[in-house]
């Protein structure tokens, strides 16, 4: 075993631990400028619903890995904020399927637009394999960890 790996280690927690307080704060930002009551937690439920278009509750509670009771109080409040809708699934009578509506839409793309910006002046300046090796190696940790 490499001598240096514990330290190395800990250096890694520590620029997690600094990329999850500046994702924290990112998300409150990002949050507030899709609907100033919106809580910054469901901002990975709404780029999910973004991406899937249309998810059963079932499906994006375990995409998430949260609890059902959890997501449907999550859904019910971005609902009641006319950013989220519930459709019957035409597969099963029981089940819904959710998705964002137009102004949801409308805002999470404008507030994921600012993001985006944000992100690209920081990694404007990185050669572009640096970059393409950064989000490489962010979702290799991500499907591991």
């Amino acid at each position: 075993m490499d001598d240096h790996l514990p330290e190395t280690l800990r250096a890694v927690e520590d620029e997690l631990t600094a990329l999850l307080r500046r994702g924290r704060a990112l998300s409150w930002e990002v949050a507030r400028e899709v609907h100033p009551n919106l809580e910054p937690n469901v901002y990975g439920l709404l780029l999910w619903l973004r991406r899937s278009g249309s998810i059963r509750l079932t499906d994006l509670a375990a995409r998430l890995g949260i609890g059902k009771g959890t997501l449907s109080r999550q859904i019910a409040g971005l609902e009641g904020l006319g950013l989220v809708r519930r459709d019957p699934d035409p597969t099963d009578r029981r089940a819904a399927q959710l998705s964002l509506t137009e102004e949801g839409s409308r805002r999470f793309d404008a507030a994921r637009a600012a993001r985006f910006e944000q992100i690209r002046r920081t990694l404007e300046h990185w050669p572009k394999r640096d970059v393409e090796d950064f989000a490489r190696l962010l979702h290799r940790f991500n499907e591991t960890f």
